[in-house]
């Protein structure tokens, strides 16, 4: 049985999540403390771990409260750890761990920052990719390069289509006009705009399947002709793609 998911809105349009099972709660980034020690204490739960997926002021600025709240322990990249709140535990990207008793793979998706990490547990089928994949879109290249934020993209779109892929933002308006703009002719793009505004389903999380069909920058080779790029690299047409939506 797949652990019991909780998505929480922070701040403005953040995301952060909780996982529970049999053996525990952990939390996915920390955007800020109030919204998350209150459903913790709403659930009844006790949180055992904070997993960071990078360092970034609005995924990490929670940490401190909570942890004195919960005593909670932290989990995060050792290589920024320099940037990270105290961690009670290193972990490294390509490094298989055990979170609340399931094996989870710790995946490289620099791009948006250097040290961004994914959190993929295959067992319930969720991917925690914060600002690497979003939903209909993708970080912007604050520290990265789009041939690094491409290749980030490429090993996430080779998860299974029906991994549930938690993003770190509510993005979806901005995101979806400019994914309509460079893909009109995409029913199911429309159709799943259509159905987040009417409040049908939620902008994320959503499933790789999704992504593929309506995020622009997993649909490069669909759009290369319209790009005019008809020779170009994979890499060469995201970046254009990124370009557009960095000035969209």
């Amino acid at each position: 049985m797949a652990l019991e998911l909780v998505t929480l809105r922070c701040l403005k349009d953040n995301y952060a999540y909780l996982l529970h099972g049999d053996v525990g709660t952990v939390l996915i980034d920390a955007p800020e403390a109030m919204p998350i020690l209150t459903e913790l204490e709403a659930r009844g739960w006790t949180l055992d771990a904070i997993l960071l997926t990078h360092h970034h002021n609005d995924h990490i600025d929670g940490v401190a409260e909570i942890v004195a709240a919960t005593g909670a322990k932290v989990i995060g990249n050792g290589a920024d750890a320099s940037r990270l709140p105290p961690l009670d535990q290193a972990i490294h990207a390509g490094q298989t761990i055990t979170i609340l008793g399931e094996p989870v793979d710790v995946i490289d998706v620099s791009g948006h920052t250097i040290g961004h990490v994914a959190f993929y547990f295959p067992e319930s089928g969720y991917a925690f990719t914060a600002d690497s994949l979003m939903a209909i879109g993708c970080g912007r290249l604050f520290e990265g390069d789009a041939e690094m934020m491409w290749e980030s993209l490429s090993r996430l779109n080779a998860l299974p289509g029906e991994t549930l892929i938690c993003s770190g933002h509510d993005y979806c308006a901005g995101n979806g006009a400019f994914a309509l703009s460079v893909d009109l002719d995409n029913d199911a793009l429309r159709d799943r705009l259509e159905a987040v505004q009417q409040s049908k389903i939620p902008c994320a999380p959503a499933t790789l399947a999704v992504e593929r069909a309506t995020n622009p920058f997993l649909r490069v080779a669909a759009l290369r002709d319209h790009l005019g790029m008809p020779i170009s690299t994979d890499a060469e047409v995201f970046k254009r793609l990124r370009e557009m939506k960095d000035a969209f």
